[in-house]
């Protein structure tokens, strides 16, 4: 028996050993072509076998155990051209093959990692996707990276002022708008509370952004819930990858000035970091808004401060204790003071502190991570509020400096003070199963709001709201022969408050030689904030609807129940096709989408007098007596459908020179007879019920250059007239109707803001041009809006006018290379 089983044992390792040799091996290095540095995680496929890897640390990849024959090989990387070519492998044979890849001049080659949360050609993610890389970033002489999100098809782009820059996509825009997530790193970038963007509040220095991928239309089945119409990826450069130091210093009118440095250090195979840094500070456009003590009695802004100043920095280290293993640690922090357009006037940010500390693991197909957020400001208040609390405090015989103290006492209701944190937890594994290439993931939250009782339903500071939300994410994507790739993902989401939710998303891509056509189905939800579900405002007149609300019965003896706040749903189906129907000169990039949309989140709206929030007596949480259980607060409501489309041309007449021609089209349809759809409860269905706020039509036309010396743009955007309302804030021509009780008239008080008529309605021109003196130094300039026109682009903002920036930026090569 003993003398069987080796027997056996040695026809097993003699059929392995004849096996190995039938196999073949590739590997081999990919570096910058242009650097000769490695470029760490690109991405290396044989497309018959659907078998791929990528590079390691050092640049270097390996393919074992592939069966002889003849195949094609594609190698991509992020920002670089890609690169196909044929290779014949025979039995037992190792072949070794090394690729140089210069960066990306055509759209076509660009590769992205948002469309499914891996890398792949633009051409063949199922999803819209907008790319801003490193050259376009490199070369804009601002250090407000937003500024380029106006050149992108399908945004709804929006200046509130010199510093805030904002977007929206597809409509229902608002002053407090938390429908498009942004991720940085991996990490969500928002507030706590408020689930607003980061925006002014990021720790992020342009100089440090390797790309930013925008996702148009939902993305929710694999980044979270709040990726609902909208997603911007914010990808930071490698220290590996990018070393060296840069200082950048701007100057420009408005008193602009901002300094940044960047430094990134490849210490050793095994270890490398990064530091970054930013100073920036200036004035904001002259503008004082109104505030109306009655309605009839308009006053300006008090004690208003247009100084804005902005301190941010980062620090991130790598080590790579073995092959393909990554450890990275990272901490960010902001400082900010600025001025803020909200839905009821403006704030006064003052010293708002964000701060992150990250840590991410990855070896192979695994990928981890852990992150804490901190927001925190104890002086912010709105400067309405302040107005007129001061006001009535001279009204009630205080003096003036009496009354300044009185206005922003905590209990008054014009201070914020923010206190929240938040914890994320993130677990994911890929690998390729029978050619398939399987992704599955985790992710788990906790909010902790804290106000000190100034606008959440907190008592003080040891008082946190605390809402814990856990996710897990599936998603499978195969090719076929003939040019066919599926993918489908499905994420299933539990809320503590507002419940458990199943979101899929699925998509094919076709592609025909240099023409690629996809069908894409997705689902996303908007998810109530914590402000929308434990808010606190102007002494209880506004409180959130985490808990439903029950009225204080009618003269029948009838009572009313008001539901408590549901996720808003929304269902899109999306025709594209991305292609070059002349090679290498014309990219195409088009959709068409329809969107289904449900249970509407509404902006704040008066109920009626309340009995009961929950199991709690109204006039119990109400600080102010005299509301006597009156409450405004959020609801669900309405079924409607939006749809449009959005059309990019990119012309290259050279590796240097290209046009691009953007346009986008947006519309709605409503069941008028439908009195769900009735937001304002006035028993008709109309344009105040589903506030659109956005443009029907939009387009823009650049014309770009990159040369080794000079480099500019010429870009105009054209964004057609439009009505716009958000909560007290109206910006509408003279019509028909009544809004929040008062008619809605051009240049006239609107509820209880001023009506200076629709925004958008413009033409405007941007213009920069560079040089590089040598490989040190670079000079640039900008102007934005040319001719100093007036633009009205968002509410409770100054217009835009002319803004100019010089910039002086000196790249300084790392005098340590690792060997």
């Amino acid at each position: 028996m003993k003398k069987l089983l080796s027997t056996l044992l040695l026809l097993c390792m003699t059929a392995l050993a004849v096996m190995a040799q039938d196999k073949a091996s590739l590997k081999g290095a990919i570096k910058d072509k242009l650097s000769g540095q490695p470029l760490i995680g690109a991405t290396v496929m044989l497309n018959e076998i659907n078998k791929g890897t990528v590079t390691n640390s050092s640049g270097m990849f390996q393919l074992a155990e592939l069966p002889a024959g003849d195949y094609t090989l594609n190698v991509s990387f992020v920002g670089f051209e890609t690169i196909s070519q044929k290779v014949s492998l025979k039995a037992g044979e190792v072949k070794t093959l090394d690729f140089g890849l210069s960066e990306s001049a055509l759209m076509s080659d660009e590769v992205v990692i948002s469309g499914t949360r891996k890398a792949e050609k633009i051409t063949e993610t199922p999803a819209t996707i907008e790319v801003i890389g490193a050259e376009q970033l490199a070369e804009l002489p601002s250090f407000n990276p937003g500024e380029l999100l106006a050149r992108q098809k399908g945004v709804d782009y929006f200046r509130a002022g010199v510093v805030g820059t904002g977007i929206n996509v597809r409509g229902f825009n608002s002053n407090f708008n938390a429908k498009n997530l942004q991720v940085t790193d991996g990490r969500f970038s928002s507030l706590i509370a408020t689930g607003l963007p980061l925006g002014p509040l990021n720790t992020v220095v342009k100089e440090d952004i390797e790309r930013m991928e925008l996702v148009l239309g939902p993305n929710a089945a694999l980044f979270g819930p709040n990726a609902h119409n909208g997603l911007i990826n914010t990808i930071t450069k490698d220290p590996r990858k990018h070393e060296g130091t840069t200082i950048a210093i701007n100057a420009g009118n408005q008193k602009m000035f901002s300094t940044r440095l960047r430094h990134a250090e490849k210490v050793s195979d095994k270890f490398a970091y990064k530091v970054t840094g930013e100073y920036s500070r200036g004035e904001e456009f002259e503008y004082i808004d109104s505030v109306y003590l009655a309605p009839n009695n308009p006053v300006e802004e008090l004690d208003l401060d247009r100084d804005f100043e902005f301190f941010r920095g980062e620090a991130a280290m790598i080590y790579s204790p073995v092959e393909d293993m990554d450890i990275t640690m990272a901490y960010g922090g902001s400082n900010s003071t600025y001025l803020a357009p909200t839905n009821v006037g403006r704030n006064q940010i003052v010293d708002w502190q964000v701060h992150y500390l990250q840590g991410k693991f990855s070896y192979k197909g695994f990928f981890a991570q852990i992150y804490h957020t901190i927001s925190k400001t104890q002086d912010t208040y709105s400067i309405s509020d302040y107005t007129k609390q001061y006001y009535g405090a001279i009204g009630a015989g205080m003096n003036e400096q009496e009354a300044r103290v009185y206005a922003k006492d905590p209990s008054r209701g014009a201070l914020f003070i923010d206190d929240s944190k938040r914890w994320n937890a993130e677990m994911q594994y890929s690998k390729n199963l029978f050619g398939v290439d399987v992704t599955v993931g985790a992710q788990w939250q906790r909010d902790m709001a804290n106000s000190h009782g100034t606008y959440l339903l907190d008592k003080n500071e040891k008082d946190y709201i605390t809402i814990d939300q856990i996710g897990a994410y599936a998603q499978a994507e195969k090719k076929f022969a003939g040019g066919l790739k599926l993918v489908g993902a499905l994420r299933a989401d539990n809320h503590e408050v507002y419940g458990f939710n199943l979101l899929p998303k699925v998509g094919a891509v076709q592609t025909i030689g240099d023409h690629n056509f996809r069908l894409t189905y997705g689902k996303g939800i908007a998810a109530p904030t914590i402000l929308n579900m434990y808010g606190n405002l102007f002494g209880g007149l506004i409180l959130g609807n985490a808990e439903g609300f029950t009225m204080v019965p009618g003269e029948d003896g009838s009572v009313q129940t008001i539901e408590k706040q549901r996720v808003e749903q929304l269902q899109t189906i999306e025709l594209g096709y991305k292609g070059q129907p002349v090679k290498s000169k014309l990219f195409i990039d088009a959709n068409a989408y329809y969107n289904i949309s449900k249970d509407f989140l509404s902006p704040v709206t008066v109920i009626g007098v309340a009995d009961k929030m929950g199991d709690q007596k109204v006039t119990d949480v109400q600080s102010n007596p005299a509301l006597g259980g009156l409450v405004a607060t959020y609801v669900n409501f309405g079924e409607f459908n939006t749809y449009g489309a959005d059309l990019g041309i990119n012309y290259y007449f050279s590796d240097q020179l290209s046009a691009t021609l953007n346009y986008s089209y947006f519309g709605y349809k409503i069941d008028e007879n439908n009195l769900e759809n009735d937001f304002n409860k006035d028993g008709v269905v109309n344009k105040l019920d589903l506030l659109v706020n956005a443009p029907k039509n939009k387009a823009s036309l650049g014309l770009n250059y990159s040369g080794s010396k000079f480099f500019g743009s010429v870009f105009t955007r054209w964004v057609e007239k439009y009505d716009y309302f958000s909560s007290y804030q109206i910006a509408a021509e003279t019509q028909d109707l009544v809004y929040r009780g008062v008619p809605v008239v051009e240049n006239a008080r609107s509820a209880n803001a001023f009506n200076y008529g629709p925004l958008g309605g413009f033409v405007t021109m941007d213009v920069s041009l560079g040089y590089h003196i040598n490989e040190i130094f670079t000079v640039s300039g900008m102007v934005t809006n040319v001719f100093d026109q007036e633009l009205r682009e968002f509410t409770a903002a100054p217009p835009t006018g002319r803004l100019m920036s010089l910039e002086l930026k000196v790249n300084l090569p790392s005098f340590t290379k690792a060997d």
